[in-house]
């Protein structure tokens, strides 16, 4: 029976993994032609005529037109890219780090580029973030004649700072300021952007300026491997994260399956205070630390041309932050300001932060990370990582120096339970006459075996150490290298991404076929270590499923980025040497034990006979 139920469960098992790689990918649907969009000056907003004279890169006035409105699909549940005007404006900031490019349409950023990280491998051009949009960074979202539909003066615009003005209905005075942070001063960084909106009430009544919202910006997917399981719009209040998934807004749920699921929605409001927002991808994010907390982050989904030979949709995610406005009186003045990173995922830069805006990293995202502690595992790993590139100056090496370091770290742990290991093996002949003997009672076969392991100083749970250790190791540094914009397009052997599997070519040139040479010599590291490995174990079954969790483990991590099979490849190989070194060490001299035997006399000579 048990040969029998092995079998089948080894065959659904198989069939599990070919329908998951084998199976046929579905088709998205065609999206929903968009209506053409209207073009023309929007409501609320002045003619360029009325801007002060004199105003430095003031553009021509008169005939201004309008960037094109966003139109939506799939009945409103999508928004989709915006596009510029003919005669859009744009100024640019820089530094060695990054070129923001600012929009005279909404006085905002309309994207950046990141000169240290390219976009695609081999070519020069570098990443840009917020490339493809709703709104630009930081322009309002939700304001009439505010927003990215309306033309904003450019007043000046300097190395480091750019200043816009825009008069609303004749009332309020809007003048939005962005500057480089420079060294030195609080909260300054290569990435991050000091930003200033300055209302001022012009009339002669009080004027409440309400709730507005400003964009943090529109993250999309990698590149056309990418699932978007880190795409996300993040917030926090100091504390707590919260994470916002695309799934979140798709519908669905259990509820589905009888025809009850959520239906989706094209906004999702969560309200709070917000400390600080942002939206990332799987390396690359913006987080805006406002001066005063906001009181609520919302989310959409943006429909996004799809990549270069792809067939699948690309929807990315768009967010915004609300803020409550004060009431003004009468030429009285009030300031919404807040300092925006727009960069890598780097741990060392955005732990100098106040407000933990290092937490926009995924390290605590699952309940599956926060179980083995990754939150405080991966922020230590990527520290490490990082010292021992700095040192080698190979990305590729770094990781396999700092597997080492790991596994002689944690080496008198795994000594001692390899030890144990062993050493239950060889007492397997006698728990086993304890189970025949006492196979009918439960309560004495437990008794007689605690003696057993008491009379030989053997901790039962000795063999668990090792697990206890390894495995938050191995999900915080999981969590740690699915993030680390560092690895990312950095070349190692015939890999050429350690942030990505390293595919050599496809299986029978099927695209979702493709072959990984080093998850397989992971699975040829664990398949020998498992045969070097005493059993601690006489049942058949459980053996059986332990020569077999070598295979699963490595269609398992097939997919997973190079870096984390070569950390595990280099860790079996440690322990390969580890275990025959054991093996070859002389056991001490071990005390004999009176086993009970029928009619309770004892079973002499139970210790197994020395090799000669």
């Amino acid at each position: 029976m048990d040969k029998k139920n092995f079998t089948i469960g080894a065959v659904l098992l198989v069939a599990a993994f070919a329908i998951l790689f084998l199976a046929p990918r579905p088709v998205p649907p065609a999206p929903v032609p968009s209506a053409p969009a209207p073009t023309g000056t929007t409501g609320g907003a002045l003619p360029e005529a009325s801007a002060p004279a004199g105003q430095a890169g003031a553009p021509a006035a008169a005939a201004a037109t309008a960037p094109t409105a966003p139109t939506q699909t799939a009945g409103g549940l999508f928004a989709n890219v915006h596009r510029d005007a003919a005669d859009t404006r744009l100024v640019t900031l820089e530094n060695e780090f990054i070129t923001a490019s600012f929009t005279d349409f909404g006085g905002a950023i309309r994207e950046v580029a990141f000169k240290q990280y390219l976009a695609v491998l081999g070519k020069p051009d570098p990443y840009v973030f917020n490339r493809l949009h709703e709104d630009p960074l930081l322009a309002f979202t939700d304001y009439p004649g505010l927003g990215r539909a309306t033309r904003y003066a450019l007043v000046s615009s300097s190395a480091t700072e750019v200043v816009f003005r825009h008069v609303l209905d004749g009332k309020v005075e809007i003048t939005r300021r962005y500057r480089l942070t420079k060294e030195g001063e609080k909260g300054a960084d290569p990435y991050r952007l000091h930003h200033e909106t300055t209302f001022r009430n012009l009339g002669t009544t009080t004027l409440p300026l309400g709730k507005a919202s400003l964009s943090v910006g529109t993250a999309e997917l990698i590149d056309a491997a990418d699932v978007g399981q880190y795409l996300n719009v993040v917030s926090s209040n100091g504390d707590e994260t919260i994470f916002t998934e695309r799934g979140e807004l798709e519908g669905g749920g259990v509820g589905s399956l009888v025809g009850s699921g959520r239906p989706p929605v094209s906004t999702l409001e969560k309200p709070g205070n917000v400390v600080w927002a942002g939206v990332k991808n799987q390396f690359f994010t913006s987080v805006y630390t406002a001066d005063k907390p906001a009181v609520s982050i919302t989310t959409r989904r943006i429909e996004l041309p799809p990549f270069p030979d792809s067939q699948f949709p690309t929807i990315g995610l768009t967010g915004a932050a609300k803020f409550d406005l004060p009431v003004l009186a009468p030429q009285a003045s009030a300031s919404l300001s807040g300092l925006l990173y727009v960069g890598p995922q780097e741990y060392r830069r955005l732990a100098k932060f106040q407000f933990n805006e290092d937490r926009v990293l995924p390290y605590n995202q699952y309940f599956f990370n926060r179980i083995f502690l990754s939150g405080y595992v991966a922020p230590l790993l990527n520290i490490i990582l990082n010292a021992t590139h700095g040192w080698v100056g190979n990305w590729g090496v770094a990781v396999v120096l700092m597997t080492l370091i790991l596994k002689i770290v944690s080496l008198p742990f795994t000594l001692a339970a390899s030890r144990s290991a062993k050493r239950m093996a060889k007492l397997q002949p006698e728990l086993q006459a304890i189970r025949e003997k006492y196979k009918d009672n439960p309560q004495k076969q437990q008794q007689a075996t605690m003696e057993v392991f008491k009379a030989r100083k053997i901790n039962p749970v000795g063999g668990c150490i090792p697990i206890l250790i390894t495995f938050p190791l191995f999900i915080g540094f999981f969590a740690m290298l699915q993030c680390t914009a560092e690895l990312r397009l950095q070349p190692f052997l015939w890999a050429q991404d350690l942030a990505a599997p390293d595919t050599v070519g496809h299986l029978f040139g099927i695209p979702w076929l493709p072959i990984n040479i080093m998850p397989i010599l992971m699975g040829a590291t664990m398949v020998f270590q498992m045969r070097l490995t005493p059993t601690p174990s006489v049942d058949n079954m459980q053996m059986k499923m332990m020569k077999f969790m070598p295979y699963i483990f490595m269609l398992f991590c097939y997919g997973f980025s190079c870096a984390l099979a070569l950390y595990s490849t280099i860790n079996g190989l440690f322990t390969i040497g580890q275990q025959m070194v054991i093996n070859r060490m002389k056991d001490p001299e071990e005390v004999a034990v009176a086993t009970p035997g029928p009619g309770g006399k004892p079973i002499k000579n139970v210790t197994p006979p020395k090799k000669k």
